[in-house]
């Protein structure tokens, strides 16, 4: 299954439907009076986060979604009948934007989460609702409200705890196929992951998400490479794990490159808690170690830690350290939660 994460759809909602004319005539009823009955109501498009979606394939092959339109009224006070809406089932994690590309509409993060895109019309009011004493044969109907037409944009942001950052070649494959059931392509080459990757990681019976993204390279931000597009899918993570190639010649500067891309995506990735790691130490000596530490300890301004995903030698202290971060992620929310609630339930006074 390909891997797509925006989609531009085209939505209408259902039209009202008329209200009716008509009167009552009966053999030996001399005053029948008016009986047209009200228009129907149209559809709505709706938009819901379900399970077992992650990518936004299916609107690739169908970018059209019309509600039905709402039945007219009829005689005998027939209410015509409601049109049918229709629902957009996409992925939890989905954003959905205006047509021009920046106002958010929604963010479906949860399961079973429902936005209304566009209401249907109401129906028109048949002739019988205009009866009065007055006029007690009127002739007039009201047409149903027409339909709410839009365009949108599907945006998805995957889900996950954990984002792995790095260059192309840093083990951001390996450590993920190491570490969880995913299986990822890797390779020897630069850019082997062309689409982002989920792995659920387990550590101490604890289990949370790690999301593999393409690499960044200098000048990601401008459209060198595969871009930036990517980074969207590490937005909502706790907690950022930056790989550095131990056998690079130069890691400090790999670590700035990583650094300023993602201070030009802007979105506060650079302020998002960060591990930093010296991936694929089992292929340097004690010394060497220790000499590359201490460049990207220069450079980051605190620890940094030894891995190597293809031994896996370190990857359990550098899972812990993950689950640490998130857990103080967790608790922080809902102590933000908790403050919310508190705020809102001493603003009402009787």
């Amino acid at each position: 299954m390909k891997f797509l994460d925006l989609a531009k759809v085209y939505i209408r909602s259902g039209a009202g439907g008329n209200g009716c004319i008509s009167f009552r005539r009966e053999k030996f009823i001399e005053y029948g009076g008016p009986d047209g009955g009200n228009g129907g109501r149209g559809g709505d498009v709706i938009a819901e986060a379900v399970e077992g979606l992650n990518t936004l394939i299916d609107f690739r092959y169908q970018q059209h979604f019309f509600a039905q339109n709402g039945q007219g009224g009829m005689g005998r006070l027939s209410t015509g009948r409601d049109g049918d809406d229709i629902i957009l089932r996409v992925p939890v994690g989905t954003e959905i934007i205006e047509d021009d590309e920046e106002t958010v509409v929604a963010d479906l993060t949860e399961v079973g989460q429902r936005v209304v895109l566009a209401k249907g019309g109401n129906g028109g009011f048949g002739n019988a609702h205009f009866k009065t004493s007055t006029n007690q044969a009127p002739r007039r109907a009201n047409p149903g409200q027409e339909a709410v037409e839009r365009t949108i944009w599907l945006r998805l942001k995957l889900i996950a705890d954990v984002g792995l950052l790095g260059l192309p070649n840093a083990g951001k494959s390996t450590f993920l196929a190491a570490t969880s059931n995913a299986r990822p392509k890797v390779a020897d080459y630069p850019f082997t992951t062309l689409h982002p990757n989920l792995g659920v990681v387990g550590v101490d019976g604890v289990e949370f998400v790690v999301a593999d993204i393409p690499g960044l390279i200098e000048g990601a931000s401008e459209g060198r490479g595969l871009g930036d597009l990517f980074l969207g899918h590490v937005e909502r993570c706790a907690v950022l794990l930056h790989l550095v190639d131990g056998t690079a010649n130069e890691v400090a500067e790999d670590y700035e490159t990583i650094i300023g891309e993602l201070e030009a995506y802007g979105a506060g990735l650079a302020e998002k808690p960060r591990i930093t790691v010296l991936n694929k130490v089992d292929a340097l000596d004690d010394e060497l170690r220790e000499m590359q530490r201490e460049f990207l300890e220069e450079v980051t301004g605190g620890p940094v830690m030894f891995m190597s995903g293809a031994s896996g030698e370190g990857t359990t202290e550098v899972l812990r350290a993950l689950r640490a971060r998130i857990d103080d992620d967790r608790l922080r929310r809902k102590e933000e939660e908790g403050r919310e609630d508190d705020q809102e339930d001493g603003a009402w006074q009787p």
